[in-house]
């Protein structure tokens, strides 16, 4: 009996290592490779602010790839990759845009949109799935996210398809005009307005499948859980098939952040619902 306990245990220890050993040799190594020049444009700021980082599995192929773009009230922030996307098997392109009040707003979209055009063009070359290119940012970041998937007329300067997005997912984003524009035009933090520079202006039943997440709405920025929930509810009205309103209890502004991630990697492995 113990004799036989003895081989039913040396068996299971040799499985145990051969999985571990086979785990190890599977193992994916990443690689980071940052400050590329993304953007056509020729000024001294340009030149300075649009660079983007990229985060990848080594000798990979067909990854999904996630464009990230960093908050800071369109006035100031940087890029970063999300410490929860890392090792994740997915692509992560961050990157820096024009800020506020130094160029208007549209300089901020423009270089949004550029950064998203240069992923499409460069997707499969970095290992990646042009067809799962998925657009997210926090707060400044997913006010960006939305405006260049919405108004098709910002990806399309650079001859890409908005709808060509597999989704868009903003944690915390700005759906009226963004607060520091309307603050160079001399609106205080509590007016809202919804003009060509607002999410909302833009809302159509045929853009890539949304999914917004804020934190709770009683401890959020503003009236940030009800501008989203307004958004939800529109495209719906609209029309669109795929709309998703996450909001995250106990959770404020800055601390949704995190764990957001979660539902962008369901998103991104079709677990979200």
């Amino acid at each position: 009996m113990i004799r036989n306990l003895l081989i039913a245990f040396t068996i299971a220890l040799a499985a145990l290592c051969s999985t571990q050993a086979s785990a190890q040799q599977k193992k994916v190594s990443y690689e980071l490779t940052k400050d590329i020049a993304y953007s056509p444009s020729t000024d001294a700021y340009a030149r300075e602010r649009c660079k983007l980082d990229v985060y990848r599995p080594k000798d990979k192929t067909g990854c999904p790839v996630v464009v990230w773009f960093h908050g800071g009230g369109l006035t100031g922030g940087s890029k970063d990759i999300p410490a929860r996307l890392k090792e994740q098997g997915v692509i992560i392109v961050t990157a820096n845009y024009r800020l506020l009040p130094r160029v208007p707003v549209d300089s901020a979209i423009t270089d949004a949109a550029a950064a998203v055009a240069w992923t499409f063009r460069h997707a499969a070359s970095l290992g990646g799935d042009p067809h799962r290119i998925y657009v997210s940012g926090h707060s400044a970041g997913g006010y960006l996210t939305m405006m260049v998937g919405l108004d098709k007329k910002w990806l399309g300067a650079y001859g890409v398809d908005a709808d060509s997005i597999a989704a868009l997912v903003p944690f915390s984003g700005q759906m009226i005009s963004h607060f520091s524009y309307r603050k160079m035009h001399g609106y205080g933090p509590l007016q809202p307005l919804v003009d060509q520079y607002a999410p909302l202006f833009h809302v159509r039943k045929d853009c890539p499948p949304v999914y917004l997440i804020t934190g709770d709405r009683e401890i959020e920025l503003y009236g940030r859980y009800e501008e989203n929930a307004y958004m939800a509810r529109m495209l719906r009205l609209v029309g669109h098939p795929d709309v998703h309103l996450y909001e995250l209890d106990g959770h404020d502004h800055g601390a949704m952040a995190d764990p957001a991630q979660h539902i962008l990697l369901d998103v991104i492995h079709h677990k979200a619902r």
